[in-house]
């Protein structure tokens, strides 16, 4: 008869309301093989205590490309040679009748998302948003706003809760010690946790994660696993890297199945109460084993394609979900 390994052993604390050490947590990132299996099951008992329920998000590409900022996976960077769509920011009309697409396909929050560095000032694109946003909020009351539109300043960040935004997404991507290393030298680690601080003080729900095979390594998922804690992050979304062509990170290798997997169970047993959502990479990338991954932990995930990568069909995803739902009560 097998016994669970120890370390897995001692995780189960998180369960009676303990956080996990960090130094457990490293080690728990060196296990293998068969333990995996055993690791996602705790991180799948501690989401039914702590996270219930699924949170289910429709982003639109806004406004496509054109940015100045160097992020190495990025196809809309001007530093990419990707081939893309680009165009400028789409009208409030244009992002109501996608956003009554999205209630229309069960979606419980519509993200609004925009290229470039940022909106530290107002400006007509960022009145445009504001603009969406209230005949969002008339048209379709039950449905969630969210938007992720780069770098923010207190006052814009204050003009986004007042018309409601109830989620804001905004990235660290990587152990932020990494990050001018691994992902951009355009800007700073810094400007994007003041950022999350900022939304933090203006009452909106702080929805940061990050993505999987920029070149970390495990220990610097669990140093993101506990930055995204401090950061007081709601919703976690953890892309799997999907490398496209032109982008400097076109021949990247994702990680393995089973190293994904573990990521999502150390992330889970990290934040036990947060929403982590599944995005990039979950069908193209992990294929025949998302079902596994949505049992690691996972409870949400993004729908009916990414920013620049196709994804499934809403109607495909509403029938996985449906599939997988009495594991999730």
């Amino acid at each position: 008869m097998n016994h669970m390994n120890g370390l897995i052993e001692r995780a189960y604390g998180v369960l009676d309301g303990k956080e996990l050490d960090k130094g457990l947590a490293m080690e728990l990132s060196a296990i293998h093989g068969k333990d995996i299996p055993d690791l996602t099951a705790l991180a799948h008992k501690v989401r039914i205590k702590f996270s219930p329920g699924t949170h289910i998000c429709t982003i639109m590409n806004a406004k496509s490309g054109q940015c100045a900022e160097d992020c190495r996976y990025c196809a809309q960077s001007l530093h990419s040679n990707a081939d893309i769509e680009t165009y400028p920011m789409m009208s409030a009309e244009n992002i109501l009748t996608a956003a009554g697409r999205a209630y229309s396909n069960g979606a419980d929050c519509f993200g609004i998302v925009t290229s470039g560095h940022g909106y530290t000032e107002e400006n007509d694109e960022f009145h445009e948003i504001l603009a969406a946003a209230d005949s969002i909020h008339q048209r379709y009351p039950s449905l969630d706003v969210g938007t992720s539109l780069g770098v923010l300043s207190d006052g814009t960040a204050r003009l986004l809760a007042e018309h409601g935004i109830r989620h804001y997404n905004h990235n660290i991507q990587v152990n932020p010690s990494k990050y001018g290393v691994l992902v951009a030298t355009t800007h700073t680690i810094e400007e994007r946790m003041e950022t999350l601080r900022l939304l933090k003080r203006n009452g909106i729900r702080v929805c940061s994660g990050g993505i999987l095979g920029l070149g970390e390594s495990m220990t610097d998922r669990v140093e993101l696993a506990y930055a995204l804690r401090d950061a007081g992050a709601d919703i976690i979304p953890l892309n799997v890297l999907v490398p496209i062509q032109g982008t400097a990170l076109e021949k990247s290798a994702p990680p393995t199945v089973m190293e994904t997997a573990k990521t999502f169970a150390i992330f889970r047993l990290v934040n036990p109460h947060a929403v982590i959502k599944f995005a990039a990479g979950r069908e193209t990338v992990m294929k025949d084993f998302q079902g596994m991954l949505m049992l690691a932990g996972v409870n949400g995930f993004l729908t009916g394609g990414y920013l620049t990568t196709r994804g499934r069909s809403v109607g495909e995803d509403i029938r996985f979900l449906n599939e997988i739902r009495v594991f999730y009560s």
